[in-house]
């Protein structure tokens, strides 16, 4: 799966909030977008499924316009997770990750044993057995959050669209989260996510996407930020960004 942007400008009520956004994302890539508020992660993120119509530049997933898929289909290509959010009413684990194979079921037809059968390879494939019984009441917010990307892989998207998945989540909740994504990347899934955790970033990403003032200033592999003045410049103050002796990629701010 590979989405491909070109030359995207996007506004609101004649307030630019894109300019000229090239941006692509392969299978096997995990990209994540940092920025400060109101760089437009969001914004484009939301533009990618066609949430938000762009009227400049190209959102192409699999070489199709995403103007001109239906949004079934569209549904079976991506999936956008938003932010952690709390469900409104307790339902079991397992029925709301079955809520997710809703876009290939018909009017008249009701979830069957095959889609059961993917709801447990899908909690297999997150390893979040030892809740599956539970109720979405009782389970810890980064568990929450691995429940609704179970739910969008129902869909059979590939390309998983997440809109800051560890905010609000405690440091371990953060890592059991992108470590699933991760994963999830690994045997084939395409993601594109943002992060205000510029370590997070670092340590989970293929590539690291920084945005400032609606623009792309910063588009490489985690390792190439390191000695840099990228992250100081965006966020003005100074960063330093270096490789532990472990090879970990570490933020110490001054």
């Amino acid at each position: 799966m590979t989405l491909e942007i070109k030359d995207l400008s996007f506004g609101y009520g004649g307030h630019e909030v894109l300019r000229g956004i090239d941006l692509c994302v392969r299978e096997g890539e995990m990209v994540s977008l940092l920025g400060r508020n109101g760089a437009g992660k969001t914004t484009l993120l939301r533009l990618i499924p066609a949430f938000l119509e762009h009227v400049h530049g190209s959102i192409r997933v699999d070489g199709k316009d995403v103007k001109d898929i239906p949004l079934r289909e569209r549904a079976s290509l991506m999936a956008y997770i938003p932010q952690i959010s709390r469900s409104a009413f307790p339902y079991p684990v397992r029925t709301s990750i079955l809520m997710g194979a809703t876009n290939s079921l018909s009017l008249f037809r009701g979830p069957g044993k095959k889609d059961e059968e993917k709801v447990e390879n899908i909690i297999g494939l997150l390893n979040i057995g030892k809740i599956a019984d539970r109720n979405m009441e009782n389970i810890s917010g980064g568990e929450r959050q691995l429940v609704l990307i179970a739910r969008a892989l129902m869909q059979d998207a590939r390309l998983l669209i997440l809109d800051e998945p560890t905010s609000f989540l405690d440091y371990s909740n953060q890592l059991l989260v992108l470590e699933r994504i991760g994963d999830l990347v690994k045997s084939g899934y395409s993601c594109i996510y943002s992060t205000h955790n510029p370590e997070l970033a670092l340590s989970h990403s293929t590539r690291v996407v920084v945005m400032a003032g609606g623009r792309i200033v910063h588009d490489d592999e985690p390792k190439i930020l390191v000695g840099g003045s990228v992250l100081s410049e965006v966020y003005g103050r100074t960063i330093n960004v270096i490789t532990t002796q472990r090879g970990n990629i570490v933020c110490i701010p001054e």
